[in-house]
């Protein structure tokens, strides 16, 4: 089946990744080829693409769009970019861009459990592999450990009283599919505002449970702080989309560090009206670009 994505801030992160023939690329966050598609064309006849994903699924939809001469498609996570270069014994790269936004073909995947309008089983691992599924989290993990993943990774005002209604009712009936955790959440609201908030509160909680079992902010901040510019050479730039405060934090601060990176925008560039009209789901996108400093420009005064 062909996937069904639409990248976010295409044109934007061409432009921002600065693209010629010959150059090394790394789509730390391949998916199914949304970006990828794009950005190999751009970089031949004598380019590299190096698509990093996973999630095995999303690496099945990008080999049907990404040609496979001069391109590798590696089941990875981009925080452990050094080890894929070792692998493909490439010394370092001139572009990485990074898509953190979770693809349409995941959301709409009814046996994973993403998106809270499915009814399949409560999954939300990338790669089902390696580590607990979100159900497995919610069966043994405390109130206490739950409500604080909704309210650090969901920022979730109810995080408490869903965290309390779930261990109640995971005591007559586990929380296994995306629809019994939807149920729990809709009897932990106030009657008051359940119509009204419903939506909200099923977002947030669904993001923070992917966002923990996924170690996604962890696998960021390493990947910020030592893969992603060791991988990087000097000049190289460096294009990171968020879709939430608590990254968009982390690559904020990470970019302020002038003596690695020299950040071309000092403000964020976000999706136009027009696309954000045609794709909704890019309405809280934003970009942010960074050049790689070069030992003489870091020691040298701005």
């Amino acid at each position: 089946m062909a996937a069904i994505h639409v990248p976010v801030l295409l044109r934007e992160t061409l432009q921002a990744l600065d693209l010629s023939p010959g150059l090394t690329v790394v789509d730390g966050t391949v998916g199914g080829g949304g970006h990828s598609r794009h950005i190999y064309p751009q970089i031949q006849p004598d380019g590299i693409l190096i698509g990093l994903d996973r999630d095995p699924r999303m690496l099945q939809h990008a080999a049907t769009v990404v040609p496979s001469e001069r391109s590798h498609l590696c089941h990875s996570s981009y925080h452990e970019l050094p080890n894929v270069l070792r692998e493909l014994k490439l010394d370092a790269v001139d572009r990485i861009v990074l898509d953190l936004g979770l693809s349409s073909d995941q959301l709409a995947d009814r046996d994973r459990g993403f998106g809270f309008s499915t009814t399949g089983p409560l999954d939300m691992r990338f790669d089902v592999s390696q580590g607990e599924s979100a159900a497995a989290l919610l069966a043994r993990a405390t109130s206490e450990q739950i409500a604080t993943i909704f309210h650090e990774f969901g920022e979730e005002r109810f995080s408490r009283q869903i965290a309390d209604q779930i261990v109640r009712q995971r005591r007559s009936s586990p929380i296994e599919t995306a629809s019994d955790l939807v149920a729990a959440i809709d009897s932990a609201l106030p009657a008051s505002i359940k119509h009204e908030a419903r939506k909200a509160p099923a977002t947030r909680v669904f993001q923070a449970l992917r966002i923990a079992v996924n170690r996604e902010l962890e696998h960021l901040q390493q990947a910020l702080q030592h893969g992603l510019y060791e991988s990087l050479r000097p000049g190289g730039r460096l294009v990171v989309i968020t879709f939430h405060s608590l990254e968009d934090r982390l690559v904020k601060l990470a970019f302020r560090d002038e003596t690695r990176w020299h950040s071309l925008h000092k403000k964020p560039i976000s999706p136009s009206p027009q696309e954000i009209r045609i794709n909704p789901r890019s309405r809280s996108a934003k970009l942010r670009v960074a050049v790689k400093q070069s030992t003489v420009a870091s020691a040298s005064p701005r």
